[in-house]
């Protein structure tokens, strides 16, 4: 019952969407001492390229992809794929998976304060579990489902 109630609270953007999905192409460059070009990032991952570069920005704003101008440019992750997280991906691109309105008046308020609380931890933790190596797939078989 609480997961019907969540899906319909809790909305991924299409913008977290598209980061995730280009963050974990990205991912597949690391070690390889190869920039991802946006092309190539835009028709893998079926991104319109100006929304990807305007997702890039904010992603290098927020600290994790590099960029590099020029001809022989390109964009890199800035840190290891194991360190870099969902939850952090959400945080630069959305903020909380789960805002609060910040009216807790009446007499179930701060209970109520309480209990939203506890179910963002809950999918703060769990948004942390997923890292971009476990988005991967190692082959163009196997998928990954969150």
């Amino acid at each position: 019952m609480l997961s019907h109630y969540l899906s319909s609270l809790v909305k991924i953007s299409v913008k977290i969407d598209y980061a995730c999905r280009v963050l974990a192409e990205m991912a597949r460059f690391q070690g390889t001492g190869e920039l991802a070009q946006i092309d190539h990032l835009a028709k893998t991952e079926a991104v319109p390229a100006n929304f990807l570069a305007q997702i890039l920005g904010e992603l290098r704003n927020g600290g994790l992809v590099v960029s590099k101008r020029g001809i022989q440019g390109g964009y890199a992750l800035a840190k290891p794929p194991d360190q870099i997280s969902l939850y952090d991906i959400i945080k630069v691109i959305d903020g909380e998976l789960i805002e609060f309105s910040g009216n807790y008046d009446g007499r179930s308020g701060r209970r109520m304060k309480e209990i939203w609380g506890d179910i963002r931890a809950t999918l703060d933790e769990k948004a942390k579990s997923y890292t971009l190596d476990t988005l991967v797939a190692k082959d163009d078989a196997e998928m990954y489902h969150i």
